[in-house]
């Protein structure tokens, strides 16, 4: 499926940007059964500016450099350990919430996890670029548990009920509703399975 060309791209063209922000986040192995997920995110103003309380202009440059590592496993999927780096920030005192990540070790990656972590982290009681790095790791853990778990054959389930990791899916996006075609695709797979196997027996 060929996407239609965005007619605000071109709002873009020919112009210099103001301001980049750059988030990756990289899966790593640790056993059978964690992964260590290590999130960056790096801001850098690309023009100079002036704070809207003086006159004193600031450079461009970095704004914030952050790293999270998390140490992810078990099941239901769980933050094991955590902690945070932040060697770029824009005030010597953002760095006195980097601790902040402690408070979600043990919680679950599971649906409601993007709110508990800002209720959690979020506000006062921590740094936004910070909440905002660790609610985006969450997604990522999942595929990196998942990418962990599927390097090796695992028993065809047969119902929806064994599908591993299935609650993690279902009402994620639209094409995940349980009425939807992923769902559709799950049951047409378990059915030929079940036939397959009913074949093979009688063979026997």
């Amino acid at each position: 499926m060929t996407e239609t060309p965005s007619s605000l791209a071109s709002l873009a063209q020919g112009k210099s940007p103001l301001h980049t922000r750059k988030i990756s986040v990289t899966t790593y192995p640790v056993d059978g059964s964690r992964v260590l997920v290590e999130g960056r995110l790096d801001d850098e103003r690309l023009v100079p500016i002036y704070r809207h309380w003086d006159r004193r202009p600031r450079a461009e440059g970095p704004v914030h450099g952050l790293c999270v590592r998390l140490l992810v496993g078990n099941y239901p999927i769980t933050i094991l350990d955590a902690e945070a780096e932040m060697p770029t920030v824009p005030n010597p005192m953002c760095v006195t919430a980097r601790e902040s990540v402690k408070r979600i070790v043990g919680e679950k990656i599971r649906p409601g996890y993007s709110e508990r972590v800002r209720d959690i982290m979020g506000g006062v009681a921590g740094c936004t670029h910070l909440t905002h790095l660790v609610v985006v790791m969450g997604p990522a853990a999942l595929h990196g548990i998942w990418t962990l778990y599927a390097q090796n054959p695992r028993p065809a389930p047969k119902s929806l009920e064994e599908v591993e990791g299935l609650e993690y899916l279902l009402n994620s996006c639209h094409l995940w509703t349980p009425d939807g075609p992923y769902v559709a695709e799950l049951k047409e797979m378990i059915r030929n399975l079940a036939r397959e196997e009913k074949e093979h027996g009688q063979g026997l």
